[in-house]
């Protein structure tokens, strides 16, 4: 016999988790104008003073967010950095770029100066992950692993800025995964 009741009010034992996930489907339906708390809890069926005991404005729900979408593309990154049959900095190009075309409203809020990383220590944090998982496929070397890092960093994240841009027309019929992978195995 069930005890639940249709219709209830929400309730989880997991409720920034459950905000995040309901945040991270509006953020790519709408784009982070469609992001507010009031929403967010009508979305979930909380209060809607239920997020601000996990998020205390705005700014916050928008760097958890970022984490989580960095933390998702670090996973990523370190997937196809060993168990790729490409070599490891094209796996990675491809996975990059891909990331940005599968989320595109995540991937710019993750890049936002808006967010302005250095005031929000744990967004440095999963950002730095990120790049280090970039760093350590370019070599061991600090200083010249930098400035390869920086310069296929580089070049990825151009390209995905201008696929999500509409920059670069794609023809019809067009692989865009070849195309991807031609334009970063010319470095």
């Amino acid at each position: 016999m069930s005890t639940s009741i249709p219709n209830a009010p929400y309730h989880h034992g997991n409720l920034r988790q459950a905000l995040l996930e309901a945040a991270l489907l509006i953020l790519e339906k709408q784009g982070e104008a469609g992001l507010g708390l009031r929403d967010l809890a009508r979305a979930v069926g909380v209060s809607p003073a239920a997020p601000y005991r996990h998020f205390d404005s705005r700014a916050a729900l928008l760097e958890a967010l970022a984490v989580t979408g960095y933390q998702r593309f670090t996973r990523l990154m370190e997937a196809v950095a060993t168990n790729d049959t490409l070599d490891p900095m094209t796996a990675m190009g491809r996975t990059y770029v891909k990331f940005a075309l599968d989320n595109p409203n995540l991937f710019r809020l993750m890049f936002s100066p808006v967010l302005r990383r250095d005031n929000r220590p744990g967004l440095r944090m999963a950002a730095d992950a990120a790049y280090q998982t970039l760093r350590h496929v370019t070599g061991e070397d600090v200083a010249i692993g930098r400035v390869a890092a920086l310069a296929a960093w580089a070049r990825v994240h151009g390209l995905a800025v201008l696929l999500l841009d509409g920059q670069i027309a794609i023809q019809a019929g067009e692989d865009i995964e070849a195309l991807i992978t031609q334009i970063i195995e010319k470095h």
